[in-house]
């Protein structure tokens, strides 16, 4: 890989395949082992594909894009929280994914700089988002970048043939 600062531009819609093969390769890389196979192997890239192009299409969440030169290596989604109870100042991380040959290369931290700097400038006050409990990987970057978990909020979720454990996080944006 060369030696190149991951720049970030928002996604537009001809980037949702790109988008949909990162997303289903970090899940494999990262869920393989605490996600149900089978649920693993139902998430493919033209249904990812089609989930992205509408989001992208629809602004909902916004997506952003983060780049190794011209390549794609990364995206972020964020927008306001979608938990019930959520104040409306309050935003989330939606989904942050890298492709895994990018992990450790700064590309979560190119992507949340400017998910923090989007949400910010939509009013938002703090942001939450939910992770896998066993996502050990995900759970020690979130928490460098300031995130807290909010251990009352842990819940059980049926993926596929099995269950895992969820729990979302929060930081202030101040």
């Amino acid at each position: 890989m060369p030696d190149t600062e991951i720049q970030v531009r928002p996604a537009t819609v001809r980037d949702a395949k790109t988008i949909a093969e990162i997303h289903v390769a970090a899940w494999a890389a990262a869920y393989t082992g605490i996600v149900p196979d089978d649920h693993l192997k139902s998430l493919t890239v033209a249904k990812r594909q089609a989930m992205w192009t509408e989001a992208i299409k629809y602004s909902e969440p916004q997506v952003l894009l983060a780049l190794d030169a011209s390549a794609i290596v990364g995206f972020v989604g964020y927008d306001r929280s979608r938990d019930a109870k959520s104040k409306p100042t309050t935003g989330e991380i939606w989904a942050m994914y890298a492709a895994p040959d990018y992990w450790g290369e700064g590309v979560g931290l190119a992507l949340w700089d400017a998910a923090r700097e989007g949400l910010v400038d939509e009013g938002c006050t703090d942001v939450t988002l939910w992770a896998l409990l066993r996502n050990e990987r995900a759970l020690r970057f979130y928490e460098l970048a300031g995130f807290k978990r909010e251990l009352n909020t842990a819940k059980t979720v049926v993926m596929g043939s099995g269950k895992v454990e969820e729990i979302r996080l929060r930081r202030s944006l101040a």
